[in-house]
């Protein structure tokens, strides 16, 4: 379960971002992942009570949401939305190209934002 990894780094970012900021209560954090990141997000959450529970972060929403994967076809140009397991390899739904697409979303995994004081 990688997710329990991801929220480590996030928790190593969180106390650098907050200690920058001279903040000392987290009150919740918004996370942004993208399709291709392959997070489970009930996952992420089983991973954020368990790395949280009995620290200064213990009671701090998460929150999750889902970048999804948009391409730029090779061809025409134009940005869409692959359906499928297959999908770096999806034809172009306006131009039917099959290769050469560029990714334009769907890879990220950041920090949105935090609210603390």
């Amino acid at each position: 379960m990688h997710e329990m990894s991801i929220v480590q780094n996030l928790l190593d970012l969180i106390r650098q971002e907050m200690a920058t900021h001279n903040v000392s209560t987290l009150h919740s954090v918004k996370i942004k992942h993208g399709k291709l990141t392959h997070v489970v997000p009930e996952a992420l959450d089983f991973a954020w009570e368990a790395l949280t529970r009995d620290t200064e972060f213990e009671g701090a929403g998460l929150e999750t949401e889902e970048v999804p994967l948009v391409l730029k076809c090779g061809g025409c140009g134009r940005e869409f939305t692959p359906e499928g397991l297959a999908a770096m390899i999806s034809p172009c739904p306006y131009c039917e190209e099959q290769i050469g697409h560029e990714l334009v979303s769907g890879r990220e995994l950041h920090i949105e934002h935090i609210e603390a004081e």
